[in-house]
C-alpha cells in the first residue's frame, strides 16, 4: 500500500485539538492530489465566478469543442472574445480568459515552472492578471500545487466550517479565520479541505 502523504498533518491535527478525532474518521482520508492541468484549472476558476457549478460546466464543455480539449493559450487566444462571448462567458470573462491566456503564452506567468516559487510569489504572478483575484489564487495553491499551508479567509465554505467545528454563533470574520487556524499551521490547506468536505459529509456518516 502507498504511504498516505499527508499523515504528517493528520497527525498535526489530532495533536492540535481532540474534534479533530471524530471529524477525520467522519470524513475519510484526504484525497488531495496535484493537479496537472495547471492553465485549465484557472481558465475554470474564471468561466465559474458567481455562476452555478452546472452552468459553469455546460460552457467549459462548449468552449472545448470549439477550441480543443485540454484548454490551450494559443487556441483560447484565437478564438478571440466573440468566439468565448459565444459560448456563454460574458465580455467581461471572455476578456478575463484571453488576459490570462496572453499571460502564460508570453510566458509573464510560468505556469510550467511556477511550482518552483513560493506561496506569495505565485499568488502575486496571479493575482496580477485582471480576472483573477486572491481567492483563485488560493485555490491554485491549494488543488494545483497542493502547498500545505494556505488559509482562504475569503472562502464562505471555510468560514463556515470554522463556525461548525468552534460552535461559533456567527461566521468567523477573517481576522477571526486567522487566529482560530493559528494551530493547524503547517497544515492548514488540509484543515481547509476538511472543513469543506465536513460540511457535505452528514453527521451520522461512519
Amino acid at each position: 500500500m502507498r504511504p498516505d502523504r499527508w499523515a504528517e498533518a493528520i497527525v498535526h491535527l489530532r495533536g492540535a485539538d481532540p474534534r479533530w478525532h471524530p471529524l477525520i474518521e467522519r470524513v475519510g482520508p484526504c484525497s488531495l492530489r496535484p493537479r496537472r492541468d495547471r492553465f485549465g484549472t484557472l481558465v475554470r476558476a474564471i468561466i465559474g465566478q458567481q455562476i452555478s457549478t452546472r452552468a459553469a460546466a455546460t460552457i467549459d464543455a462548449r468552449l472545448r469543442t470549439l477550441a480543443g480539449d485540454p484548454h490551450r493559450p494559443e487556441s483560447l487566444i484565437a478564438v478571440g472574445e466573440a468566439g468565448l462571448r459565444a459560448c456563454g462567458l460574458s465580455g467581461v470573462k471572455a476578456r478575463y480568459v484571453l488576459n490570462l491566456s496572453e499571460a502564460v503564452q508570453s510566458g509573464r506567468v510560468p505556469l510550467t515552472r511556477i511550482g518552483t516559487l513560493e506561496d506569495d510569489a505565485i499568488k502575486a504572478h496571479l493575482t496580477a492578471i485582471k480576472g483573477i483575484g486572491p481567492w483563485t489564487a488560493e485555490m491554485f495553491l491549494v488543488f494545483c500545487l497542493n502547498r500545505r499551508d494556505i488559509l482562504s479567509v475569503g472562502d464562505l465554505g471555510v468560514r463556515v466550517g470554522l463556525r461548525e467545528f468552534h460552535g461559533l454563533a456567527e461566521d468567523p470574520s477573517p481576522a477571526e479565520c486567522v487566529r482560530l487556524a493559528e494551530p493547524w499551521r503547517p497544515f492548514r490547506s488540509v484543515a481547509m479541505w476538511y472543513l469543506w468536505r465536513s460540511l457535505d459529509t452528514p453527521k451520522n456518516s461512519p
